[in-house]
């Protein structure tokens, strides 16, 4: 029997798939979601996870973060070793992908981490001006799902975010336009930045509620100073490629 969704949408079971010291989840075989080094389990290996950290760059001490979509857990797992002062809160759809959280090495429900099982839409609608920072990352077998690419979802995530808060979106599709337009509408033209990933098909999108930060180098070493070495290392790239596009962006008079 094929599992179910929170609102009783069937779906693909969640395979694990060993190759060598990787661990992968898959929907579908030859299409990983996640994968994981065994020797480094929150090491983040793909790089647009890395990019959508960067959100940090407007939120460097977030207290508050909410993620959309589990997966193999590499920013939960990041965030919960090197953001101490943060608490997090995980919404997955899929509940095969839950029960593998030991096989990914996600540390347990705690203080500053809780895994929910839930369907994402609902859960950040009934959450108003709760979290600092979004990282938005669902994904199923064909896709993005419907239920995040609605206006109303986006106008969730806007709503979902504190004064200042960031959200930071991956978009792996043959069409990212509509979903980027959607989240022009909902947090005005000037308030969404898209940074292509050069070495995939994905783009990253991070939109926000209040001023963007400048990308110069007060910027980068404010987001530097909250971070510990090993982190700084991990998403030092990162942070000097977002912090350029908004520069650039700024050099074009966006505001």
């Amino acid at each position: 029997m094929r599992p179910l969704d929170p609102t009783g949408l069937p779906l693909r079971p969640a395979r694990l798939r060993q190759v060598g010291d990787y661990t992968a989840l898959q929907f579908t075989r030859g299409q990983t979601q996640s994968r994981m080094l065994g020797g480094s389990p929150d090491q983040l290996l793909i790089d647009y996870t890395r990019t959508m950290l960067a959100a940090l760059l407007w939120q460097p001490r977030p207290r508050s973060i909410c993620m959309v979509g589990l997966g193999g857990g590499s920013q939960a797992k990041f965030i919960h070793r090197h953001l101490p002062e943060a608490r997090l809160e995980v919404v997955e759809n899929h509940p095969g992908v839950i029960a593998l959280r030991r096989e990914f090495r996600i540390p347990d429900d705690d203080a500053r981490l809780q895994v929910v099982l839930d369907d994402g839409a609902r859960f950040l609608a009934a959450r108003t001006a709760r979290y600092d920072m979004l990282l938005v990352d669902g994904y199923d077998a064909g896709g993005i799902p419907a239920a995040l690419s609605t206006p109303a979802f986006h106008d969730a995530c806007r709503d979902a975010l504190r004064p200042g808060g960031v959200l930071a979106t991956n978009l792996f599709c043959a069409d990212p336009a509509p979903h980027v337009e959607r989240l022009r509408r909902s947090f005005g033209a000037g308030n969404v930045l898209v940074v292509e990933e050069a070495r995939m098909s994905n783009q990253v999108v991070f939109a926000w509620t209040g001023a963007a930060p400048a990308g110069d180098e007060a910027s980068l070493a404010r987001v530097r100073a909250s971070l510990p070495a090993a982190a700084q290392a991990a998403l030092s790239a990162s942070f000097e490629r977002v912090a350029h596009a908004l520069r650039l962006r700024k050099g074009h008079g966006d505001a």
